[in-house]
């Protein structure tokens, strides 16, 4: 059966530490970056390939991201409060109720990336969620680290050799893909999950462990903002004109 797959969980709630002085009057995701802030990049995003209606959890100067998302009229914006940062899982897991019983896109509140031209990474994640034979719990979008020349990247990640798109973890963090922010999650995967304050990333490793995690190689620029100096190179970038730059 094909999944329409109209709802998203974008993770906001974070301080943003490494990104500082920008995160001491902004939550991470209204941090500007090529002319807007991030959220805003992701949410347009959403909008082209369907998407119906974001969830935003919120937390690090909630009201302000609060009322900077209330102004977008092109998409429903449910927000997800936590009184206490709840990290990746557990504040997905405590706005679970809001997203309902069908797969669901994940996407970090700090991710920033082009698509190449033709289908987003969202629809992209859609089909091969769809067309897949087998079951599966996670698609990870990943981009390459050898693509990556403007900012850092950390190998997270390797195809497993079965030509189906299922990967792995690399403990070692030498593997050939990063972890690019992006995924699509079916919430069967939170069966049995903690509750509370948790990682994200225990999830991932539980579906890993049961060979229901899969990949998606991003098809496009993906740009990694951590730091002040990571969010100056890329402006610069995108100020230059982009292709003009460094990385394609």
């Amino acid at each position: 059966m094909t999944e329409i797959i109209d709802t998203a969980f974008i993770l906001a709630a974070g301080f943003g530490k490494r990104l500082r002085p920008y995160t001491d009057t902004l939550p991470k995701p209204m941090v500007p970056v090529a002319g807007k802030a991030v959220i805003d990049h992701i949410l347009d995003k959403l909008v082209k390939s369907g998407v119906k209606r974001a969830v935003v959890n919120l937390h690090h100067k909630g009201e302000v991201l609060k009322n900077h998302l209330s102004k977008r009229q092109d998409i429903d914006v449910i927000f997800s409060e936590e009184e206490e940062l709840l990290e990746t899982g557990g504040g997905i897991q405590h706005g679970l109720h809001l997203v309902g019983d069908k797969p669901f896109f994940i996407v970090n509140g700090d991710a920033f990336w082009d698509d190449a031209q033709g289908d987003t990474a969202f629809t992209r994640l859609s089909n091969m969620w769809n067309n897949s034979e087998d079951q599966i719990d996670l698609i990870l979008l990943l981009q390459p680290v050898s693509k990556m020349t403007l900012t850092k990247g950390v190998g997270d990640y390797d195809f497993v050799e079965d030509n189906k798109g299922r990967i792995v973890r690399d403990r070692s963090q030498k593997g050939q893909y990063m972890f690019a922010g992006v995924r699509l999650c079916h919430p069967r995967l939170f069966e049995g999950a903690p509750g509370g304050r948790y990682s994200f990333l225990q999830l991932m490793d539980k579906a890993d462990e049961a060979q229901k995690l899969y990949g998606l190689e991003h098809k496009g620029d993906w740009h990694h903002i951590s730091t002040p100096e990571e969010l100056k190179a890329v402006e610069e970038y995108y100020a230059l004109g982009k292709k003009n730059g460094t990385e394609g």
